[in-house]
């Protein structure tokens, strides 16, 4: 088992925040397939209050999550200083929302996902 500072050390470390079980393991499995080390959570308070957070990696963020969405939790990291790269994923995005996200800074990638478009998103947000 690689130990935690291993892991928050990892510059291939991508952070998921979905909601949905089904479609975190999925995107967990693929991810870590590729050789990408994962972590991932239910809930964005899950992430907010996890202690060891990584210094360098992706983050891979579903919109629509409960209590608040994608873009809330990645102004508050952002507030406490994590300056990861993050891609945000959603179904059917309006322009509005299209545009906060790359005021943001943020990279958004349509649902239903598909993998080349989020392996290609979190290599180009590493390599930035």
């Amino acid at each position: 088992m690689i130990g935690h500072s291993s892991i928050t050390r990892d510059c291939r470390t991508v952070l998921i925040v979905d909601d949905d079980p089904a479609v975190r393991n999925s995107l967990q499995f693929m991810l870590e397939i590729e050789g990408f080390v994962v972590r991932a959570y239910a809930r964005g308070s899950d992430l907010l209050n996890d202690p060891h957070m990584p210094e360098t990696g992706c983050l891979v963020i579903d919109y629509r999550l409960p209590s608040m969405n994608g873009l809330d939790l990645l102004s508050e990291l952002r507030r406490r200083k994590v300056e990861l790269p993050a891609i945000l994923v959603t179904t059917d995005p309006s322009s509005s929302l299209r545009a906060q996200t790359a005021a943001a800074g943020a990279l958004l990638i349509e649902k239903p996902l598909l993998t080349e478009a989020l392996f290609d998103g979190i290599r180009a947000a590493m390599q930035a």
